[in-house]
């Protein structure tokens, strides 16, 4: 598309589980700025997270976004991190994946939330060389605020805002309440068939 150049998004994440919103914000932003593809990089070992919580395996997670990803056109599951013997770096799987396919450009995803966080990453120089950064916008009340990041090539895709987050979804399921189209149906059956997040009712 575009440029001649193959144009990929590169959307990561914990996925603990994947929902609605996380294919809202990359269909819209596929779709914006028109990239050839979406990748669902699954973190294998959230290092950020570790510690804080419990966090479903990588393979489970995994499981998930493949389903959840199936039959959407442009959006991929990427397993690039599970299948690292090793914390989850963005700058590696950035390198990892500009070595696999050589002259793409990449366009990483990230929520307006994450980019005042960016200077906790590890290697974050690398990471604004590596990629356009891409922030999702979810305005409130017709707002969109932007986050200023000197040295870094960005773009803001705005996408209309869902009041629905992984954390939400976990509490709802503990306490018994149904995840229905907050998930997405077939990532909401390969809870069920794995027996995750006490079910997913």
């Amino acid at each position: 598309m575009g440029e001649g150049v193959e144009r990929i998004g590169v959307f990561g994440g914990t996925f603990d589980p994947i929902h609605v919103g996380h294919l809202v914000a990359a269909v819209n932003v596929r779709h914006a700025l028109g990239l050839d593809s979406v990748l669902m990089v699954v973190a294998g070992e959230p290092w950020q997270k570790i510690g804080a919580r419990a966090i479903t395996p990588a393979e489970d997670r995994y499981a998930m976004v493949e389903a959840a990803v199936q039959g959407v056109p442009g959006l991929e599951a990427s397993r690039i991190e599970v299948d690292r013997p090793q914390e989850s770096y963005t700058a590696d799987t950035l390198e990892a994946l500009l070595a696999a396919r050589p002259g793409v450009r990449l366009f990483l995803i990230i929520g307006q939330d994450v980019a005042g966080r960016l200077h906790t990453w590890k290697r974050p120089a690398d990471v604004a060389r590596l990629s356009t950064l891409v922030i999702v916008n979810r305005p409130v009340a017709g707002v969109t605020a932007e986050v200023d990041l000197p040295g870094w090539d960005v773009q803001h895709v705005t996408i209309p805002p869902l009041a629905v987050s992984s954390s939400e979804l976990r509490r709802r399921a503990s306490q018994g309440q149904p995840l229905d189209y907050l998930v997405p149906d077939a990532a909401l059956r390969c809870i069920r068939e794995r027996g995750l997040y006490a079910g997913g009712r």
